[in-house]
């Protein structure tokens, strides 16, 4: 160093930089040293940006290659739909043998349920009035009466049922699967979530990816919306053609990739990399798909008006085209949590896609594309047998509602190697706990991996120093549900 550089005001390496580097120097040396193990610098950073979508093969053959997750969000309740309680008409408007077990509010006397249920199908399962559509195909359902969770809360409720955790930050169960299995159709995105109106309670932790790659996580559309440029904004660029933004984009990923390599892993980096090209490549397919217009007069007819039954449609067109996971929530908000009026607005909310869910059975079936999707049905946890008390400012004041209840409540599945016309487990005799053959939602969840090829205790991802699973360390797959 001269006598010139030394009193230099401007120093050749600034402090930041300085510590920067010493700092990252023995980091760099370990980092070069893995990566001599595992291959070549260029091999490293080709596999980091390279497609994470890409088709995978799950860990044994898979009964499952598609899901679509009807989310009936805000709970409602089973004994006014698939569940039926006799013993509740015995003992409407008096107090259970049975003390009342803890809920979210007080709750009163038994509630019968205001709807009639009737057998469907060769198994003869009844089911509620409400769903007289899905009934139609009730031998292609296997019914889970005896479902449990953890809380009579929704926010902890949703993250257990999406996510398998109801505090910690976790990926949702459509994150987890494509992670494992990637997507057939590289024009759309691997995880679709659909929900008319806005987001649900805990909006996007619900399809969040949480520890995984940014690219696994829920893509969300606005359903109430027909026009393409609104379902999915800014998915038209009307100043640039096809060919002018492909070379934009390869600009613009050449530099992004210039700049990842300088900085090594970077995740969000990485993610939003993959996130433009999937976007350019969006407008190829994105516009038909979501526009069920073209779709036969019949269909359309099958699965009637309204927005329900056109998301519904498009969950079809969707898994149709290779898309792995489509969830399907009623709207906005928790628009099945009924603590007053409940024969109004279930009838209602029934009303608006009993005919579409019934329909997206019967026509996934003639398709041949029932035996390779999986499609569940359910909400965070069910309602009480016995009415809410009226509480300032938890409902408007009526006897005629249901509280949330965590301890007993019903989903069902269909397809994807489901064993239809099938009722698994129960609930006592009044509806408010399961009791026999009890499944908890790390069940449903390590049944669901099975169905889809992959062992829920061995299919992990490895972070902060330790292996994470979907179901954590708990779940059993309940193996009477699998034909």
């Amino acid at each position: 160093m001269t006598i010139d550089q030394a009193h230099s005001p401007e120093p050749v390496v600034d402090r930041r930089d300085m510590l920067r580097r010493c700092g990252m120097g023995m980091g760099g040396l370990m980092f070069s040293q893995l990566l001599a193990e595992s291959g070549s610098v260029e091999k490293t950073l080709q596999a980091a940006t390279s497609n994470p979508l890409s088709p995978k093969m799950p860990q044994f053959p898979a009964r499952a290659k598609h899901v679509i997750h009807l989310f009936m969000n805000g709970g409602p309740s089973h004994v006014d739909t698939f569940d039926p309680k006799p013993k509740l008409d015995e003992f409407h408007g008096k107090k259970l043998p049975i003390e009342n077990l803890r809920t979210e509010r007080p709750t009163g006397a038994a509630f019968k349920s205001p709807f009639k249920f009737k057998q469907y199908g060769e198994s003869g399962i009844p089911v509620s009035e409400l769903f007289k559509h899905t009934a139609q195909s009730i031998d292609e359902i296997a019914v889970i009466r005896s479902m449990h969770a953890d809380a009579p809360n929704h926010e902890p409720s949703l993250l257990l049922m999406n996510c398998g955790e109801a505090r910690q930050i976790r990926p949702s169960m459509g994150s987890w699967l494509t992670y494992g299995m990637g997507t057939d159709n590289q024009n759309l995105p691997a995880f679709v979530v659909m929900c008319p109106g806005g987001y649900p309670i805990q909006e996007s932790q619900n399809w969040q990816a949480g520890f995984l790659p940014g690219i696994y996580q829920g893509t969300y559309i606005d359903t109430k919306h027909k026009e393409i440029n609104k379902l999915i904004a800014n998915v038209e660029n009307k100043r640039l053609g096809k060919s002018q933004q492909r070379k934009q984009l390869d600009l613009l990923q050449q530099m992004n990739e210039k700049h990842l390599q300088e900085r090594g892993h970077d995740p969000k980096l990485e993610a939003r990399i993959q996130a433009y090209e999937l976007a350019y490549r969006m407008q190829i397919e994105a516009a038909d798909v979501f526009d069920v217009s073209s779709e036969p007069k019949h269909i359309l007819d099958m699965y009637g008006p309204g927005v329900q039954a056109r998301q519904i449609l498009i969950a079809r067109r969707l898994v149709e085209r290779g898309v792995r996971f489509v969830q399907v929530w009623h709207g906005a908000g928790q628009p099945w949590d009924n603590h007053d009026d409940i024969e109004v607005n279930h009838r209602r909310l029934a009303g608006q896609c009993d005919q579409a869910i019934g329909a997206l059975l019967k026509d996934l079936k003639q398709r041949g594309l029932l035996e390779e999707t999986l499609v569940i049905w359910g909400g965070e946890f069910g309602r009480t047998p016995v009415v809410e008390l009226p509480k300032k400012g938890s409902n408007a004041g009526k006897i005629n509602g249901r509280d949330h209840n965590h301890w007993g409540f019903t989903t069902w599945m269909a397809g994807g190697g489901v064993r239809g016309g099938y009722v698994h487990g129960a609930t006592d005799e009044f509806g408010f706990r399961a009791v026999e053959n009890k499944v908890h939602v790390h069940d449903l969840h390590a049944t669901i991996m099975k169905l889809m090829g992959f062992d829920h205790e061995t299919f992990t991802y490895r972070y902060a120093g330790r292996d994470f699973r979907f179901t954590d360390v708990h779940g059993r797959v309940v193996n009477e549900l699998i034909a």
